[in-house]
């Protein structure tokens, strides 16, 4: 459009029309540069927050995970323990009991 209304306004003046078209095209091609350049920047930065936001979802889930297993191995280790206690104190309680037993029928 700036051309057109340009080259009617100044169509007496022929270099100074040229001058006009290239400054025109210049700006055109400067703007557009600058806007590609800028879409580019904020592609790069969205990839760069993407890849961030990832790498750190992934951390977070394997320390979830590892924190998991370990809750359950000291889990079952505890259970384990205590189930070896009590049979280990029922055995001796019975063995107690028969040896108090044995000697009372004597």
């Amino acid at each position: 459009m700036s051309i057109i209304i340009v080259k009617i306004i100044l169509t007496r003046r022929k270099r100074i029309i040229v001058v006009v078209e290239v400054v025109v095209v210049v700006v055109v091609v400067v703007v557009v540069v600058v806007v590609v350049v800028l879409v580019v920047v904020v592609v790069i930065a969205v990839v760069v927050v993407v890849v961030i936001v990832v790498v750190v979802v992934v951390v977070v889930v394997v320390v979830v995970v590892v924190v998991v297993v370990v809750v359950v191995v000291v889990v079952v280790v505890v259970v384990v323990v205590v189930i070896v206690v009590v049979v280990v104190v029922v055995v001796v309680i019975v063995v107690v009991v028969v040896a108090v037993y044995n000697q009372c029928r004597k």
